[in-house]
This record gives structure tokens, C-alpha cells and sequence, in this order.
């Protein structure tokens, strides 16, 4: 499919899973992120399957970058037509030794920065009256927890910035959706951090990323805002 898409926060779990499947359907593939070793790794490694990735190592915070790497993006792979905003921050503290600084990051990563790619992804897509913008969102998007302040009101923020762009740009034939994933994903690095006996039910970041896919093929007649994925695993469903 001859589409761009790009994906924000990129690191090896979901966001490594996103990239390769909608490269493997055929879009050229942005990856923002702020560890440029990985990104570019990636990228290689999607260009030796035939794909087109380009990997911009950016912090998706400051407006200039976000506005300078668009540009560069556009530049190089065409038109965005589709963009995964999944980068996420959080400081797991109780709310007492949470500080200033880190409730506010956890803020400006993942909603601010939200905000800024989408606002240079949408031209393009307004253009041409059709797109996706997807959101990654968490359990802590609808329910808070202890010790989560900064990420639960920064993934709250979230889902009122996707409901309200769903509302303003759905209209012109852009596909705004918001992603719940509620339970832990299966990493290497948190199967590394596992002990032997540790029974949590973990979800395949693969399987993630084609509900994700199947967003962006939906037909607008019947299209999904709000898609809820958890693990098979009957505590999840009570």
C-alpha cells in the first residue's frame, strides 16, 4: 500500500512491532524518537526487506524539532497519511515525592508532544480529505492509580486531545482512534526482569500492532474511535 506513515516514541517493543508491520504492508516509514542508535538500527534493518525507513532521531517536546523533522520527513518519503502518536512518559511515584519537573514531562511527552505532530501531520491529510492519526493510550487513560499521577493525567490529557480532534477533523475524512492498551506488553526487556514463576498475562506487541493496521483500513462508514485490548486472562475481564 502506497501510504507514509509515521510513528513517534519508537523504542524495541510496540513501537519496533508498529514500524514493521506497516512497513510490511507497503507505507514508508517515519521514526521519531529520541535515541538515535536504535532508530537507526531499525531503519536499516526495515530497508534490507525492501522497505523505505528513514529514522529521525527528534524530541518530540520542542516545537522546532517537531516542525524541522515533518519537513525532513516529507521531504524525503511524501504526503503523511498516517500518524502513530505513541510516545509516553511517566515517573511511577507516589504523589509526595512526584516533583514539578517530572509532572510536567510526563505531560510534554505525552500530550504536547501529541499535540505537535499532529498539528504538522494534519496539513497533508486535510489536503486530501483522507488519513489516520492514531493514539496509544493506557488503563491509566480512563482509570487513575496510585503512584501514577503524572501518567495517568498525562494519558487522560491524551484521550480528551483524541476526542476532540476525532470530532473536528473526522468530519473532513480524517480517521482519529485512540488505543487502550490495558495490560503490560511482552518486551525482551521485561521478559529479561520476569522471575520463573511470574504468571502475568502479557500482550503481544505484533498482535498490537495489526488492531492498529486494521484501523487504518476501516471503512469510513464504520469506523472505530475507541478500540480496548487487554490479554486473554479471566481477571482482565471482571
Amino acid at each position: 500500500m502506497d501510504k507514509t506513515a509515521i510513528i513517534s516514541g519508537v523504542g524495541p517493543g510496540l513501537g519496533a512491532s508498529l514500524a514493521r508491520k506497516f512497513a510490511k504492508e507497503g507505507c514508508a516509514v517515519g521514526l521519531l524518537a529520541r535515541s538515535p542508535d536504535y532508530i537507526e538500527s531499525l531503519a536499516q534493518e526495515l530497508n534490507q526487506t525492501g522497505a523505505n525507513a528513514l529514522a529521525i532521531p527528534a524530541d518530540i517536546t520542542q516545537p522546532k524539532q517537531v516542525a524541522d523533522s515533518f519537513a525532513e520527513l516529507r521531504k524525503q518519503l511524501g504526503a503523511v497519511d498516517v500518524l502513530v502518536n505513541h510516545a509516553g512518559n511517566a515517573a511511577w511515584k507516589t504523589f509526595t515525592d512526584l516533583t514539578p519537573e517530572e509532572f510536567e514531562q510526563s505531560w510534554r511527552v505525552c500530550a504536547f508532544g501529541s499535540f505537535l505532530c499532529s498539528r504538522y501531520a494534519l496539513p497533508d491529510m486535510l489536503a486530501r480529505g483522507s488519513g489516520t492519526i492514531l493514539f496509544t493510550g493506557a488503563t491509566s487513560a480512563i482509570r487513575g492509580r496510585g503512584a501514577a499521577s503524572a501518567f495517568s493525567s498525562a494519558k487522560f490529557a491524551v484521550r480528551g486531545l483524541a476526542w476532540s480532534l476525532a470530532r473536528e477533523v473526522g468530519p473532513r475524512g480524517i480517521h482519529v482512534a485512540h488505543v487502550i492498551i490495558d495490560g503490560v506488553i511482552d518486551t525482551p526487556g521485561l521478559r529479561s526482569s520476569l522471575s520463573d514463576d511470574a504468571d502475568e498475562p502479557l500482550l503481544d506487541p505484533d498482535a498490537i500492532a495489526q488492531t492498529y493496521w486494521s484501523l487504518v483500513l476501516q471503512d469510513r462508514s464504520a469506523w472505530s474511535f475507541e478500540v480496548d485490548l487487554r490479554p486473554h486472562n479471566e481477571e482482565f475481564f471482571t
